[in-house]
């Protein structure tokens, strides 16, 4: 990257030294090119345009060739000190973020998080892990957007995304949290008045509370393990009175007695846990209906704030283990 600066420098006895005290030159004229005019890439680094035009003079003087050509109405850079600011900008880029990285070794977690969570995910499991984390970190602010769309996280402004999902986006960084499961659970008194199911096929003659994914009839899908290392798959109809597009939802219907729910773990864990609900088909396991993983998801940068990597550690720890139930 200092090649450019050495060829345009045909003074033999410049040394090292004195090219070092032309970065903050460089680091003018780049401005300058990003800017177009004295008075604006004056005005972003807050100096005077008599300063700006006075460092760009120095440098033209110490490389022996014209940087700027000058009219009345605008500035645009030469050929040499177009070349000498794309030669550079990597420099300067490696700087700010050694900088930035630097600085966040030496502070501690600071500012505001934007963060978008799936519902019933960040209302049961997030939010105590957030409260300690910003109990322990005081600096640090967080704004979440619970809903279970999927956010565009460049365009809507977040800075993490928590997604339950199979995979994560390909063009974005991301961390697992943790794996997670689905479970069909009931409560002891429907199961009673409505018999125990003991194989999929039970299932035609429940009410089954499910999460409507399409227009197409519900259906249910399970495995288990078969003989050797074959496993069974079998996927059910099923049908019932009430879907809802949320697992709380349907976690409240079947503690109502109102029939047999499929959702995730970390929706029927604590009711699993009280023994409010139990747990249906144990020896099958539901797959298809939702994700086994829960990932936290940012766009790609080469600087991550310290604030928002303490986030993830803190939620890391938190969730690890899953949802035992």
């Amino acid at each position: 990257m200092l090649n450019g600066l050495f060829r345009l420098m045909n003074n033999t006895e410049m040394d090292l030294q004195k090219i070092g005290g032309l970065w903050g030159h460089l680091y003018w004229l780049s401005t300058l090119a990003q800017h177009g005019s004295f008075t604006a890439a004056a005005a972003r680094l807050g100096v005077s345009k008599a300063a700006m035009s006075q460092r760009i003079a120095e440098l033209e003087r110490a490389t022996r060739v014209a940087l700027v050509q000058r009219t009345t109405r605008s500035v645009r850079l030469t050929e040499a000190g177009q070349r000498l600011v794309d030669e550079t900008r990597a420099a300067f880029e490696q700087i700010q973020s050694s900088l930035e990285r630097v600085r966040d070794r030496a502070e501690r977690p600071s500012g505001l998080i934007r963060l978008t969570a799936p519902v019933a995910l960040a209302r049961q499991q997030l939010v105590p892990v957030i409260a300690q984390f910003l109990r322990e970190h005081s600096e640090v602010r967080v704004e979440m957007d619970l809903s279970d769309r999927l956010s565009a996280l460049t365009t809507e402004g977040f800075d993490l995304a928590i997604r339950h999902t199979e995979r994560a986006p390909d063009t974005h960084v991301a961390w697992t949290l943790c794996s997670t499961q689905s479970v069909l659970v009931a409560t002891r008194s429907y199961l009673r008045r409505k018999g125990l199911p003991r194989k999929p096929a039970d299932l035609h003659a429940h009410n089954c509370l499910h999460y409507p994914r399409s227009q197409e009839s519900p259906a249910w899908t399970f495995e288990r393990a078969g003989p050797g290392k074959d496993r069974q798959r079998i996927t059910v109809p099923v049908s019932g009175t009430f879907a809802a597009n949320n697992s709380e939802a349907l976690r409240e219907a079947a503690l109502s007695g109102a029939g047999i729910a499929l959702m995730p773990d970390f929706s029927a864990q604590l009711a699993l846990q009280q023994g409010k609900l139990v747990r249906v088909l144990p020896t099958w396991r539901p797959v298809g209906a939702f994700a086994d993983t829960i990932y936290a998801i940012r766009p790609y940068s080469p600087h991550v704030p310290r604030a928002v990597v303490a986030l993830v550690q803190a939620l890391r720890q938190g969730l690890a283990g899953g949802f035992k139930t």
